[in-house]
């Protein structure tokens, strides 16, 4: 399936297993963020206990054309709302330098044991662009309303 974003980038893609080649690279609707990522399993499932971990290589390896792109992994929201599946690290970074396999490690947030089976979709891949920072050493940083209040200092409402 075409995206209907004018915001095209290449990316080649190395098939490291038949579950990724077949189901191949494609993003489920023409206005998908994500493309998804499956569980390139050899077992016919893997079972995460709860507040387990488990990585699960993507079947994958790409290669990021485009200067000042990365490739982020985050949650699928059904795996996560339902199933208490989430990525572990809350997003991975793939670097566009990185060319190993693509591993998704899933936490299992919730209270019971969770299934993963063999190529079930277990996370999305986003294309988006980043800053490396001109790092620029100081004694003092600027005044603001805020200052160094921290987590929830602003209150609830």
């Amino acid at each position: 399936m075409t995206t209907s974003s004018t915001h095209l980038i290449d990316v080649k893609v190395k098939y490291l297993n038949e579950i990724a080649r077949k189901s191949g690279m494609e993003y489920s609707t023409p206005n998908s963020a994500g493309i998804d990522l499956r569980a390139c399993i050899d077992n016919d499932f893997i079972e995460i206990n709860p507040g387990e971990r488990y990585p699960f290589p993507a079947g994958i390896a790409i290669e990021i054309t485009a200067k000042g792109i990365a490739g982020f992994v985050y949650s699928r929201s059904g795996l996560g709302t339902k199933d208490g599946l989430t990525v572990s690290q809350g997003v991975g970074v793939i670097d566009p330098d990185y060319r190993g396999e693509i591993k998704v490690s899933l936490l299992n947030t919730s209270g019971e044991k969770r299934r993963i089976e063999r190529g079930q979709r277990i996370a999305q891949l986003v294309f988006m662009p980043y800053y490396h920072a001109s790092i620029i050493p100081c004694e003092e940083l600027s005044s603001t309303e805020r200052g160094s209040g921290g987590f929830g200092h602003t209150g609830k409402k």
